[in-house]
């Protein structure tokens, strides 16, 4: 079993940066691959970048070039670091672990970010 749990959401005005973090516990293995989702309200969950355990990057366009993934094996971290921030922006983000990628095997309880003015 592998827990994840975010931290870092918060308020911003557009433009702004966050940066989340999720703190990956139990049996983890640098084989995962791991992701950010999120959830706008009405709208449904989408993946919002992937790490491979090759360290390969993908991201939507959508946050293509403001958005980054990186992760931290020894320490069991998974890190999204968020620029130019838009109202659009604005949802519940979760963090996921497993095989597939986009994986989907494992999730956090979710962090929210807010983009207003």
């Amino acid at each position: 079993q592998v827990h994840l749990v975010e931290s870092g959401g918060g308020s911003v005005h557009p433009g702004g940066s966050l940066k989340l973090s999720c703190q990956v516990s139990g049996d983890f293995s640098n084989s995962l691959a791991m992701a950010w989702y999120r959830r706008a309200p009405g709208k449904q969950r989408e993946v919002v970048a992937v790490v491979t355990p090759s360290e390969t990057t993908y991201y939507p366009t959508a946050v293509k070039g403001r958005f980054t993934i990186s992760r931290d094996n020894l320490n069991k971290m998974v890190y999204l670091q968020m620029n130019s921030l838009k109202s659009e922006d604005t949802a519940v983000y979760y963090c996921a672990a497993g095989r597939a990628i986009p994986p989907s095997d494992y999730w956090g309880q979710g962090t929210q970010v807010t983009v207003s003015s």
